[in-house]
């Protein structure tokens, strides 16, 4: 892997070590709101909730804002002495890490990642670099990897061009693991499978597929069925590459199209979304070279898609 050095990566160091942490360590499985109400004497549930909002919890090291975050014997909980992180209030986002050098968000559905420079419609870069200047006039956000408007999850900012620029010229080296969840239609015929095919949009800027080197790119997704009920299935994804629509299109090919997504094939829209789910994040920070690890939760809504009436 490439890498750079940076100053600056003793700055997010110094910065941890300017706040003051007590470590409790966790020593049976228990989730993270219990175990708060537990090893902290005189926290209520109210206060435990506090904790996370202001980011002030870490467990080994990552920060977390989860309160239904499953613990195992052998992990630290850190609890820091004061707030992180200054506040964001938006409905289309939540901040789940911050540091120095990057943003780890999630970003709900119906916001576009990014948008061009000569279109005045709002986008998730656009509220979050007016968080960050709070802080710092001279600084903006830069967009690491995107989601689609109407998938929402995990996604990551970087702070700085350089951080950026690691990414992107070592993205398969730094991103260890990133998953998605969704809902299809159709009970899938197998519990795991894989599609590949090259991906190339047309004039009218949908993504088609072809089982052949068509001059488009190459597109791998990985699947796992975990559930099968009301002629709908849970499925989880992983990918192998990140096309544009790869999972849209891919679950179109195989005659299961995401549930709510009418341009790729469903023809039902039960929650008035496309129910695709950016849930599982892992990689290694470009700077500081710690592994993080990011789950954000499955919606609700999801669930109950798949449930028998």
């Amino acid at each position: 892997m490439k890498t750079r050095k940076s100053q600056t990566s003793q700055d997010y160091r110094n910065r941890r070590l300017a706040n003051r942490y007590t470590d409790y360590h966790v020593k049976q499985p228990c989730q993270l709101l219990e175990f708060l109400m537990t090893a902290v004497p005189g926290t209520s549930r109210t206060k435990a909730k506090q904790l996370l909002a202001r980011k002030m919890v870490y467990i080994n090291n990552t920060i977390t804002t989860h309160a239904l975050t499953m613990l195992q014997p052998g992990q630290v909980v850190q609890i820091a002495e004061r707030g992180n992180l200054h506040d964001l209030r938006n409905p289309y986002v939540h901040i789940v890490y911050e540091d120095n050098f990057l943003l780890v968000v999630e970003k709900a559905a119906g916001i576009l990642t990014n948008t061009l420079t000569d279109r005045r419609e709002n986008s998730l870069k656009r509220i979050l670099d007016e968080y960050v200047k709070r802080t710092n006039p001279y600084i903006s956000t830069h967009t690491v990897h995107r989601l689609d408007r109407y998938t929402s999850g995990l996604l990551i900012f970087a702070k700085r061009r350089d951080v950026q620029q690691i990414f992107t010229d070592n993205w398969h080296d730094i991103v260890t693991d990133r998953r998605y969840i969704g809902v299809v239609q159709g009970e899938m015929e197998h519990d795991t499978g894989t599609v590949d095919s090259w991906l190339k949009d047309n004039k009218t800027f949908m993504t088609y597929s072809s089982p052949y080197d068509n001059g488009g790119k190459r597109a791998i997704t990985h699947y796992r069925t975990l559930q099968r009920e009301n002629d709908c299935s849970l499925v989880e994804f992983k990918l192998e590459t990140g096309r544009k629509n790869q999972i849209r299109v891919h679950m179109q090919v195989i005659g299961h199209p995401i549930v709510g997504d009418l341009k790729y094939g469903s023809d039902i829209d039960p929650i008035n979304r496309l129910c695709l789910h950016a849930y599982k994040l892992q990689f290694i920070h470009p700077i500081t070279h710690e592994l993080l690890q990011f789950e954000s939760p499955i919606p609700p809504a999801f669930l109950s898609i798949c449930k028998t009436n």
